[in-house]
Protein backbone atom coordinates (compact mmCIF):
# COMPACT_ATOMS: atom_id res chain seq x y z
CA UNK A 1 0.00 0.00 0.00
CA UNK A 2 1.17 4.15 -0.85
CA UNK A 3 1.78 5.89 2.52
CA UNK A 4 2.40 9.51 1.61
CA UNK A 5 3.47 12.01 4.70
CA UNK A 6 5.95 14.33 4.97
CA UNK A 7 8.76 13.68 6.69
CA UNK A 8 11.92 16.08 7.65
CA UNK A 9 9.77 18.76 5.65
CA UNK A 10 9.95 16.45 2.64
CA UNK A 11 6.80 15.04 1.28
CA UNK A 12 7.30 11.41 0.53
CA UNK A 13 5.26 8.80 -1.01
CA UNK A 14 6.68 5.16 -0.04
CA UNK A 15 5.42 1.62 -0.57
CA UNK A 16 4.78 -0.66 2.63
CA UNK A 17 3.16 -3.47 4.17
CA UNK A 18 -0.16 -2.80 6.11
CA UNK A 19 1.56 -4.89 9.35
CA UNK A 20 5.05 -3.06 9.12
CA UNK A 21 5.55 -0.22 11.64
CA UNK A 22 6.24 3.07 11.24
CA UNK A 23 10.09 2.84 12.90
CA UNK A 24 10.79 0.10 9.94
CA UNK A 25 9.64 2.35 7.15
CA UNK A 26 11.91 5.44 8.33
CA UNK A 27 14.66 3.41 8.84
CA UNK A 28 14.54 0.74 6.16
CA UNK A 29 12.61 2.57 3.52
CA UNK A 30 13.87 5.85 4.03
CA UNK A 31 17.44 4.91 5.52
CA UNK A 32 16.81 7.18 8.76
CA UNK A 33 18.63 5.46 10.68
CA UNK A 34 19.00 7.80 14.02
CA UNK A 35 15.83 6.38 15.15
CA UNK A 36 16.83 3.49 17.32
CA UNK A 37 15.31 -0.03 17.81
CA UNK A 38 15.96 -0.68 21.16
CA UNK A 39 13.53 -2.63 22.80
CA UNK A 40 10.77 -2.94 19.95
CA UNK A 41 8.04 -2.68 22.78
CA UNK A 42 7.59 1.20 23.18
CA UNK A 43 9.58 0.56 27.15
CA UNK A 44 13.01 2.16 26.10
CA UNK A 45 11.98 5.28 24.06
CA UNK A 46 15.21 4.96 21.21
CA UNK A 47 12.54 5.24 18.69
CA UNK A 48 10.96 8.42 19.29
CA UNK A 49 10.05 10.55 17.19
CA UNK A 50 7.95 13.32 16.51
CA UNK A 51 4.30 12.99 14.95
CA UNK A 52 2.29 16.42 14.51
CA UNK A 53 4.66 17.71 17.14
CA UNK A 54 4.21 15.00 19.90
CA UNK A 55 6.30 12.47 20.76
CA UNK A 56 5.84 8.70 19.44
CA UNK A 57 7.53 5.81 19.87
CA UNK A 58 7.49 4.90 16.13
CA UNK A 59 7.82 1.01 17.08
CA UNK A 60 4.31 1.27 18.46
CA UNK A 61 2.76 2.76 15.78
CA UNK A 62 1.98 0.90 12.46
CA UNK A 63 3.76 2.83 9.21
CA UNK A 64 0.21 3.11 7.63
CA UNK A 65 -0.80 5.86 10.70
CA UNK A 66 1.91 7.81 8.85
CA UNK A 67 -0.77 9.12 6.12
CA UNK A 68 -1.17 12.51 6.37
CA UNK A 69 1.13 12.86 9.10
CA UNK A 70 3.84 15.43 9.25
CA UNK A 71 7.13 13.57 10.88
CA UNK A 72 10.40 14.68 12.68
CA UNK A 73 13.20 12.78 12.95
CA UNK A 74 16.84 13.23 14.38
CA UNK A 75 18.34 13.87 11.21
CA UNK A 76 15.83 16.57 10.67
CA UNK A 77 16.14 18.52 13.78
CA UNK A 78 19.50 20.24 12.49
CA UNK A 79 18.59 23.76 11.10
CA UNK A 80 15.16 23.36 12.20
CA UNK A 81 15.26 26.09 14.30
CA UNK A 82 16.92 28.88 12.10
CA UNK A 83 20.19 28.25 10.98
CA UNK A 84 20.82 25.18 8.40
CA UNK A 85 24.37 24.42 9.21
CA UNK A 86 23.95 25.16 13.28
CA UNK A 87 22.67 22.28 15.76
CA UNK A 88 18.93 22.63 17.26
CA UNK A 89 19.38 24.20 20.70
CA UNK A 90 18.50 20.83 22.53
CA UNK A 91 21.44 18.93 20.12
CA UNK A 92 23.89 21.18 21.44
CA UNK A 93 22.76 21.15 24.91
CA UNK A 94 23.15 17.68 25.04
CA UNK A 95 26.53 17.62 23.27
CA UNK A 96 27.72 20.42 25.67
CA UNK A 97 26.70 19.42 28.94
CA UNK A 98 27.69 15.52 28.79
CA UNK A 99 24.13 14.29 28.06
CA UNK A 100 25.45 12.08 25.87
CA UNK A 101 27.70 8.33 26.30
CA UNK A 102 27.83 6.05 23.76
CA UNK A 103 24.56 7.84 22.17
CA UNK A 104 22.41 5.08 21.10
CA UNK A 105 19.65 6.74 22.99
CA UNK A 106 20.26 10.25 22.53
CA UNK A 107 17.94 10.18 19.59
CA UNK A 108 15.21 9.78 21.46
CA UNK A 109 15.99 11.68 24.48
CA UNK A 110 16.58 14.65 22.51
CA UNK A 111 13.14 14.09 20.36
CA UNK A 112 11.30 13.89 23.78
CA UNK A 113 13.31 16.80 25.04
CA UNK A 114 12.40 18.85 22.39
CA UNK A 115 8.23 18.04 22.60
CA UNK A 116 8.80 18.52 26.28
CA UNK A 117 10.01 22.53 25.49
CA UNK A 118 7.35 23.10 22.94
CA UNK A 119 4.62 21.69 25.44
CA UNK A 120 6.78 23.23 28.44
CA UNK A 121 9.48 25.71 27.86
CA UNK A 122 10.61 26.07 31.38
CA UNK A 123 9.93 22.58 33.27
CA UNK A 124 11.63 21.83 36.66
CA UNK A 125 13.39 19.07 37.26
CA UNK A 126 10.35 16.78 38.51
CA UNK A 127 8.53 17.77 34.92
CA UNK A 128 11.31 16.64 33.35
CA UNK A 129 12.05 13.65 34.57
CA UNK A 130 8.22 12.72 33.88
CA UNK A 131 8.72 13.83 30.67
CA UNK A 132 11.53 11.59 29.70
CA UNK A 133 10.57 8.39 32.00
CA UNK A 134 9.71 6.54 28.56
CA UNK A 135 13.51 7.03 27.38
CA UNK A 136 15.71 4.90 28.91
CA UNK A 137 19.85 5.18 29.15
CA UNK A 138 22.41 2.75 30.65
CA UNK A 139 25.55 4.99 30.29
CA UNK A 140 24.44 9.20 31.65
CA UNK A 141 23.10 8.46 35.40
CA UNK A 142 20.09 11.17 33.67
CA UNK A 143 21.74 13.94 35.63
CA UNK A 144 23.78 15.29 32.44
CA UNK A 145 20.59 14.82 30.99
CA UNK A 146 18.41 16.93 33.03
CA UNK A 147 20.86 19.95 32.78
CA UNK A 148 20.96 19.73 29.00
CA UNK A 149 17.13 19.83 29.18
CA UNK A 150 17.76 23.06 31.42
CA UNK A 151 20.35 24.59 29.04
CA UNK A 152 18.33 24.08 25.70
CA UNK A 153 15.27 25.66 27.98
CA UNK A 154 17.09 28.34 28.82
CA UNK A 155 18.85 28.95 25.48
CA UNK A 156 15.33 28.46 23.51
CA UNK A 157 14.00 31.35 25.38
CA UNK A 158 16.44 33.29 24.05
CA UNK A 159 15.83 32.84 20.71
CA UNK A 160 12.11 33.86 21.03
Amino acid sequence: MKIRFVVNGKAVEVESEPEARALDVLRETLALTGTKEGCGEGECGACTVLIDGRAVNSCLMLAPQLEGKTVLTIEGLAGSHGNADELHPVQQAFVETGGVQCGFCTPGFIMSTVALLHANPNPSDEEIRSALEGNLCRCTGYEKIVEAVHLAAERMANIK
